[in-house]
């Protein structure tokens, strides 16, 4: 089985633009490169992976790219873009000529913005025009309250390949959270197109929650995308606030024994290559070379 990771990060501190770095806790707060994540990679099994923007500037795309071009797993990039900027279309079309092919989607950092609404907003229809102009994916990094949002665009946009980052980030906190969220992704599901990540989720566990308690929330992603539109991704190296790579992948197949079985070919790694259409690697890609 060719898996692949369709959602991990990579950082260098001193570049100085993850602002939301600040707030984080503290061992987050330094470098993330390949030569760490790759033994963790080839322990789990996964041969390939999507480089996830993490700071909201292009600059820090093209650091994306270089460190595509040194680490082969890398099969894509999803990069950042100021949805908003007059100019957003020679904006993608010139990340677009830099990436030289990396650049497979973009995201913007929704969920730091503080209208619930934003992704709505008219003034964002000339960058969705040009995401789906030059064949790119967008991935949404919402909000629960931003989730009507997200259905409100994706309803104007019916050829937009979308997926949803981290389940939509629900509270799961064993008290409160699910009934809204809930209800939400059963009406982004049933009414469009979205493919959703099976990632981010032991992260938005509240302190001292059990991982039991990810229970329904994944059984009620299964049930409304289907193994069909589901998609994992590690979600590294955040995910180590709450575990490790290992017992991440090792928990999400758990999950995909119990309700998809059969399907595991396409969620750890089928469906991530036919969305973000990624080419098929050459036997040389295999070899990782770290920087």
């Amino acid at each position: 089985m060719n898996v692949i990771d369709a959602h991990q990060h990579y950082w260098r501190v001193q570049r100085g633009d993850y602002g939301w770095l600040a707030s984080a806790p503290a061992v987050l707060k330094r470098d993330f490169l390949p030569f760490e994540l790759n033994p963790h990679r080839a322990a789990a099994g996964v041969e390939r992976a999507i480089l996830v923007q993490a700071a909201p500037t292009e600059a820090e795309t093209r650091f994306l790219f270089e460190l595509a071009r040194a680490d082969r797993a890398v099969a894509g990039v999803v990069g950042w873009v100021d949805f908003e900027a007059p100019d957003v279309e020679a904006r993608i079309a010139a990340l677009v000529r830099d990436g030289d092919g990396l650049l497979v989607g973009l995201r913007p950092m929704a969920q730091d913005i503080e209208d619930p609404d934003w992704l709505a907003r008219p003034a964002l229809d000339a960058a969705f025009a040009s995401l789906q102009r030059h064949g790119l994916a967008f991935d949404a990094l919402v909000r629960p309250d931003q989730l009507p949002g997200l259905l409100a665009r994706l309803e104007r946009e019916t050829q937009l390949r979308a997926v949803l980052d981290h389940g939509g980030k629900p509270v799961v906190d064993g008290a409160s959270g699910f009934d809204g969220w809930a209800a939400q992704i059963a009406l982004l599901a049933a009414r469009t197109s979205l493919h959703c990540k099976l990632s981010g989720l032991l992260t938005q566990l509240a302190p001292g929650v059990s991982e039991h308690a990810l229970a329904p929330y994944v059984d009620h992603l299964f049930a409304c995308f289907g193994p069909q539109r589901l998609i994992w991704g590690s979600d590294w190296p955040v995910v180590t606030l709450r575990g490790d790579y290992a017992r991440w992948i090792e928990l999400a197949r758990s999950y995909v024994r119990r309700l998809a079985a059969g399907h595991e070919t396409a969620i750890f790694g089928g469906t991530a290559a036919a969305f973000y259409r990624l080419a098929q690697p050459s036997p040389s890609a295999r070899q990782e070379n770290p920087p």
